[in-house]
């Protein structure tokens, strides 16, 4: 049975990246990369999400210190792959041609992106991928 899929929110995303990134940080240092991005971002905010995704099981958290550090307990791979499913079964009725169609419909793409999507698409059918 597959592992129950993850769906994190769009500020838990955030900090996921963010941690996906710099490797395992404190939340004051998650906090500081964020209020770079968004001069809006509060302290107690952030560690009141980093907990809950603690207990949701997102972030694993290292207690050894005083200043907890946190990791992702998820590979940013496999949390794009469990939400590029989510999308494909919700938005796009499990139609891949419809999912690229609207991706590629929502902004355009380089030809370096579409070099890159012919060679997955060539792997993928020799069953490289």
């Amino acid at each position: 049975m597959p592992a129950k899929p993850v769906r994190p929110t769009e500020s838990e995303l955030e900090i996921l990246t963010v941690l996906w990134s710099r490797g395992p940080s404190t939340v004051r240092e998650v906090y500081e990369t964020l209020r770079r991005k968004r001069k809006s971002a509060q302290y107690a905010t952030v560690l009141k999400f980093m907990q809950i995704m603690a207990q949701k099981g997102l972030l694993e958290r290292d207690e050894t210190d005083r200043a907890h550090v946190y990791v992702p307990v998820h590979s940013r791979g496999l949390i794009q792959q469990q939400l590029a499913g989510d999308l494909l079964q919700r938005g796009f009725d499990w139609s891949m041609k419809n999912l690229l169609i609207g991706a590629l419909s929502a902004r355009k793409a380089t030809k370096e992106e579409l070099a890159e999507l012919r060679k997955l698409l060539d792997d993928y059918e020799k069953g490289q991928r």
